[in-house]
């Protein structure tokens, strides 16, 4: 596998900062490891314009590697920007290669681990939340009355499973009188999906009717900023919105993951597993 292509591969976003996120976090982990690195989304990014992401064009899965076998290369490794076992990457993935193969016969793609494999979860990144609640505790000045694990939301159980793993692991670094509660930001209607948790307004809401004077610290489950996370997004918005429907309430929000050094680490753990 010492000539395999290595892609970091995330979901992909309209938004160009998770792109440029992609790519920042794929040249550090191409420095981390020796050898490149290539930042490729699997959807969605496409639809950017190249003005956006400094002239060049963002890279999509299939037309990547469809790139790549018309130019002979025959194996790669996937890296994938991913907490969890997402559809994307038990179904999607799988799907373009099949695509692929009967289109220029047989190649060799491995595929890494996820950033939080279950069950045994991953003790940095609760590493990573804990330094930024206590980054977020600085700012706010004040110990926080309750932290609030907060993630995209999937219909798939196993990686709600993920933010539990990670809240769990979260509550051992922190002090032992601070509630850690978890919120999404989208989830399907309906009971059987009630295993996702609340949406976050419904959350934000709830922690001010117990304290009206609560101060929340958002534990951002978020690796780039996109049409949730980052400052121009929706959990910014909400947090806002939250905070004039309940005066006495201050709301934080994290850091996200990709910004945290530690990150590297983890995805550098996982390549090397499979190289």
């Amino acid at each position: 596998m010492s000539e395999a292509m290595v892609l970091l591969v995330d979901n992909g976003s309209r938004q160009p900062a998770a792109t440029l996120s992609l790519r920042s976090i794929a040249a550090r982990l191409a420095e981390a490891c020796g050898r490149p690195v290539h930042p490729v989304s699997l959807q969605h990014a496409q639809a950017i314009p190249p003005d956006a992401l400094d002239g060049r064009p963002a890279s999509v899965f299939a037309e990547f590697l469809r790139a790549q076998l018309a130019q002979g290369r025959r194996e790669f490794v996937v890296v994938p920007l991913f907490f969890g076992a997402s559809r994307a990457l038990s179904a999607f993935i799988p799907q373009q290669i099949q695509i692929l193969t009967d289109e220029f016969g047989p190649f060799t793609l491995r595929q890494a681990d996820v950033l939080v494999p279950l069950p045994n979860g991953e003790p940095l990144l609760a590493d990573i939340l804990a330094a930024h609640v206590a980054q977020c505790s600085a700012q706010l000045g004040t110990e926080p009355t309750r932290v609030v694990v907060l993630d995209h939301g999937s219909p798939v159980p196993e990686v709600s499973a993920v933010r539990r793993s990670v809240s769990l692991a979260l509550r051992d670094r922190l002090a032992a009188r601070i509630p850690i509660d978890q919120a999404v930001m989208e989830r399907r209607p309906g009971a059987e999906y009630d295993f996702n948790g609340p949406l976050l307004a419904d959350e934000l809401d709830r922690c001010a009717a117990a304290q009206p004077n609560a101060a929340v610290i958002l534990a951002m489950l978020f690796i780039s900023p996109g049409r949730h996370a980052g400052p121009d997004g929706d959990v910014a918005d909400i947090c806002r919105e939250a905070m004039v429907r309940n005066p006495g309430l201050q709301v934080a929000i994290s850091p996200l993951v990709g910004e945290h050094p530690l990150l590297i680490q983890i995805l550098n753990e996982r390549l090397r597993a499979v190289l």
